[in-house]
């Protein structure tokens, strides 16, 4: 012990640490043990990582040097609880470097990205190491470990194994090479789309080109321009609360259009923001790492660890739906055209009138106009509306705390209450847009629960959302389409909150791609519900509880516009499949790739992809590649699991305790399908989503 101590001080010494100055080095001495953003600078972070990852280095060296026979307990069970002091500082990092970065930032991003990748393969390449490590896995049938215990054991050796522990010396040289680059390339996919999203800007200054439009949005551009020096012009940007209801409400169609090309072309410029060359180098190198652990691609490789298991059987699902949701979208598209020609216009239906003309449908057919929805839709009211949802489902409660350090001023920290007044967690929630965060909606956490030394760690977890602000007197007054997305995140939020696992690396999310959207994606299917919109659907100004007429409404018009959400996912998912089932090293240019990928699978030209290659963010920069389906796999999940509260009451408190025992609670601790049999008694079956859909 006394020997560990001073090789930690001669860390200290040798990285010119001074340990009573960084706070990612001291114990957090915060309420619930959050980070101690106010005192956390930039600067801390390069020493301290550095620090964390010697220190785990001597953790990794104290199991290969002990000289008792490796067991669970002193090789996987070590092995599991080392490096948490990194792991605590990098999540800090990682999750600032999403939501609150700055050019700072995402140079010491640019230095610590490599590093990280280098200290992991060092790890998971120690032949020392992985010894002991299959020494434990051979002798498991003897071992008499519980279920948890052995899942632990079976995924601790088969991630050195899909490390490269198996390779030889050259082979795993080569690998590291190849994580390195990933690791670079991956964060600047980000960092691009980032900053091109940040030039961007439509400015008008003439009111005739504002027609259309809901004046809350030409007040939001009003008060952007100003905020950029811009008095007197409206300014819009290709932050979705601007970009989304410009296309669905501008009159100007030329202005539409321009918006909407630049929304597709996001990183796809020639300028130093450009990701076509970055995805050549990604899918290549993805490729060639996979080719070197033995599989023929890269998806092959990442769907081993899903639901889904292999390439063919994601097809099988993508393709299930395509043709079904093709034919409703040309039929929406015609109908869509159809009114077009009535209308007098010489022009033929494009990508830039869909969602126009879509709205201009929806109120002809259903007499609902989105901006009708708007003010029931007070940002607070939701969120309070959220909290009374969950209350009746989980009994759980919300206590705001203004005691708790905050990485943004923007932020609201709450403490989560049991239902029996028993602390669960933390919950910050950060809704607006700005320069420094990236575009979309996460969940996210500063700490994972787990159990350490017999006592309950608690979470503390992050909702990161772009939803519209507030507007001079105007309260922030989310869409329809933000209030789902609120649903769906505290859906997450609820996974990692109701956490009840042993280990740190089972818990909360940590299970499968295309299980864990679970728990968010059935969350939003409470939001249509009378009885659940009469919760919180408010109007902002009379306090008017919302009209039966708008939610019939609402219910009637829920199958509207089907074919395309459904369709432009699809084509999403299926260019995500394209990309990384590719099986031979090949010049790939992202444009003609794209293209290619439209001809073969038939994408009509009215609809644009929901993710096109250079600004697909979620599988070039996040950890989605070869899972973007994995949203539409669990739909037939949640949809599937959501008709259990539908056959009781949706409001049961005995179905959600099942719901929380039997998936939300459990985290990766068993197979995701026997999880899921035993909240439903059976295995999913697709009817449901399809119905819901109006595809059947």
């Amino acid at each position: 012990m006394l020997k560990t101590v001073l090789t930690l001080f001669g860390i200290y010494m040798l990285l010119n640490v001074n340990l009573f100055s960084n706070p990612l080095l001291e114990p957090y001495n915060t309420p619930f043990g959050v980070p101690p953003f106010d005192k956390i600078k930039n600067e801390h972070f390069v020493p301290a990582m550095k620090f964390a990852m010697e220190k785990h280095k001597l953790e990794i060296d104290a199991i290969i040097k002990n000289n008792a026979a490796p067991n669970f307990d002193n090789t996987i069970v070590a092995l599991e609880q080392s490096g948490e002091l990194l792991n605590d500082i990098a999540t800090v990092f990682y999750n600032l470097s999403s939501a609150n970065t700055n050019d700072e930032l995402q140079a010491i991003a640019q230095e610590l990205s490599p590093m990280l990748s280098a200290h992991s393969d060092d790890i998971s390449m120690n032949d020392a190491l992985f010894k002991k490590v299959k020494a434990v896995y051979n002798n498991k049938a003897s071992l008499n470990l519980s279920q948890v215990d052995n899942l632990l054991l079976e995924d601790t050796y088969k991630s050195f194994v899909r490390s490269g522990a198996n390779l030889d010396n050259v082979q795993k040289e080569k690998l590291k090479e190849i994580n390195q680059k990933l690791s670079i390339l991956t964060l600047k996919f980000g960092e691009n789309m980032l900053k091109d999203v940040n030039t961007f800007k439509l400015v008008i200054d003439n009111k005739n080109d504002l027609k259309g439009l809901p004046q809350s949005l030409i007040d939001a551009a009003s008060e952007t321009a100003h905020a950029k020096s811009l008095s007197g012009k409206y300014v819009f940007t290709l932050q979705n609360p601007s970009v989304m209801p410009f296309l669905t409400y501008s009159d100007n169609r030329d202005l539409r259009k321009k918006m909407q090309q630049a929304y597709i072309n996001r990183g796809n410029n020639n300028n130093e923001f450009d990701n076509k060359s970055v995805i050549n180098e990604i899918v290549n190198l993805r490729l060639e790492r996979a080719n070197l652990l033995g599989y023929k691609t890269h998806a092959d490789f990442t769907l081993e660890e899903s639901m889904a298991k292999t390439p063919s059987k994601v097809y099988e699902l993508l393709e299930k739906l395509w043709e079904p949701s093709l034919e409703v979208a040309k039929k929406e598209a015609a109908e869509m055209q159809k009114m077009i020609d009535a209308e007098g216009s010489n022009f033929k239906l494009e990508a830039w009138d869909w969602r126009y003309y879509a709205e201009k449908v929806r109120k002809v057919k259903y007499d609902l106009n989105e901006e009708e929805l708007k003010p029931y839709f007070k940002l607070e009211n939701v969120k309070q509306g959220i909290f009374d949802l969950t209350g009746k489902l989980y009994g759980i409660t919300f206590k705001e705390r203004n005691d708790i350090p905050k990485y943004s001023d923007e932020a609201i920290v709450y403490e989560v209450l049991d239902s029996d007044g028993s602390h669960l967690g933390i919950l910050y929630m950060d809704f607006h847009p700005r320069a420094s965060k990236r575009s979309g909606a996460w969940m996210t956490n500063y700490r994972e629960q787990h159990i350490k030394d017999g006592k309950n760690i608690t979470p503390v977890i992050s909702l990161v959302c772009n939803f519209s602000r507030p507007t001079g007197d105007l309260p922030a007054l989310l869409s329809w389409d933000e209030t789902e997305t609120f649903f769906h995140e505290f859906g997450h939020g609820l996974h990692g909150l109701f956490s009840k696992c042993k280990y740190k690396s089972q818990a909360g999310t940590s299970v499968p791609r295309d299980f864990v959207e679970l728990p968010s994606q059935i969350m939003e299917h409470w939001v249509s519900e009378p009885i659940v919109l009469r919760m919180f659907a408010k109007h902002y100004i009379t306090g008017e509880t919302i009209p039966q007429s708008l939610i019939d409404k609402i219910k009637n018009s829920s199958m509207f516009n089907q074919g395309f959400a459904t369709v432009e996912f699809l084509a999403s998912a299926l260019l995500d499949m394209k990309y990384h089932t590719i099986d031979k090293p090949v010049i790939i240019k992202a444009d003609e790739f794209q293209k290619n990928t439209t001809d073969e699978i038939g994408l009509i030209p009215e609809i644009s992809y929901r993710h096109g290659s250079t600004h697909f963010s979620h599988i070039f920069s996040g950890g989605y590649s070869s899972g973007y389906y994995s949203y539409l796999w669990a739909g037939v999940l949640d949809s599937d699991a959501f008709e259990a509260f539908k056959e009781t009451d949706i409001l049961s408190k005995k179905t959600a305790a099942s719901f929380r025992e039997n998936i939300l609670s459990k985290g990766k601790t068993d197979d995701p399908m026997i999880l899921y049999k035993n909240f439903r008694g059976r295995e999913p079956i697709i009817e449901p989503l399809l119905k819901a859909r109006g595809l059947k």
